[in-house]
């Protein structure tokens, strides 16, 4: 994404970032400098949220508009660079996909029954690359697979290959039987795992919003989020890589009831169609 923004800036080719404002001040995190970057040489700052439209105020940005609804775009001529929330894609397609797949079958060939088991994606450098975060985290996952909660983890490749090298998982040791490994899934397939499946454990922006799409409650496994609007409204939980915190907030979860929340959040499902007639109306003026 930085790449592609930097050479068409210097082509003085205008670049529209659909991502933009958000933030997890948190530097060490590659992606935390790239959106930064990116979002200061973008003409076009979609931001998902209106707390990425309050990021871009405080670094300067000034020409802020909210798009509330389909037919609550700016009025042309808007001076650039533009800043508007139109909601996130991602819900778009997560929307479409669910249309699409066959819910059922996913769940019947992991033999996982809707609501009853807990999804776990680990993949970030912060965890994979620490042997104290991933060596918690596995270890936790074991604790609550044999606690009769069943757990199902598709394996990121680079996961995977720090599991090994730290000997965490060792395929001459018997894993507890609640706790189910696999091969990476498909995006349709993690669909249908995030919208059954009772709790998320993750370290994953994108499955952190997919979950609160679906009314699926997420433990996040770091220390920092740039989706903090779902932890203020109690969709998330922020542990680290604390196993005693894991086990506290899936515990608490678990029990809760979700069932009511404010998907106003990320917009109204259309956001790609707010993106286009926006790119129409702006794309073909002098920059």
């Amino acid at each position: 994404t930085l790449a592609g923004a930097l050479a068409a800036a210097k082509l003085h080719i205008p670049v529209a970032h659909v991502e933009a404002g958000l933030r997890s001040f948190n530097k060490k995190m590659p992606e935390e400098i790239n959106r930064v970057l990116t979002d200061h040489v973008s003409d076009f700052l979609f931001s998902p949220t209106e707390t990425g439209l309050k990021n871009l105020k405080s670094e300067g940005f000034s020409n802020i508009s909210r798009c509330a609804g389909d037919d609550d775009l700016p009025p042309a001529p808007y001076p650039l660079p533009l800043c508007i929330n139109v909601g996130d894609v991602m819900f778009d397609i997560a929307l479409e996909i669910k249309k699409l797949i066959n819910e059922q079958e996913v769940l019947e060939r992991w033999r996982l029954r809707p609501k009853d088991f807990i999804l776990v994606t680990v993949h970030r450098a912060e965890n994979t690359d620490t042997a104290g975060n991933l060596g918690n985290i596995w270890n936790t996952l074991r604790d609550l697979a044999k606690s009769g909660k069943k757990v199902f983890f598709p394996v990121h490749p680079r996961t995977r290959k720090a599991l090994e090298t730290h000997k965490l998982l060792d395929t001459n040791k018997k894993l507890p039987r609640g706790l189910i490994i696999s091969e990476p899934v498909s995006y349709t397939d993690m669909i249908a795992l995030e919208s059954n499946a009772r709790i998320i454990i993750t370290d994953s922006g994108g499955v952190q919003k997919e979950g609160y799409f679906f009314e699926t409650p997420c433990v996040i496994v770091r220390e920092q989020t740039e989706w903090v609007e779902l932890v203020e409204a109690g969709w998330t939980t922020l542990t680290g890589a604390d196993r005693e915190k894991i086990v506290t907030a899936v515990v608490e979860l678990w029990q809760k009831k979700f069932t009511k929340k404010d998907k106003d959040i990320f917009g109204n499902g259309n956001a790609s169609g707010k993106i286009v007639r926006i790119l129409k109306e702006y794309g073909s003026r002098s920059f």
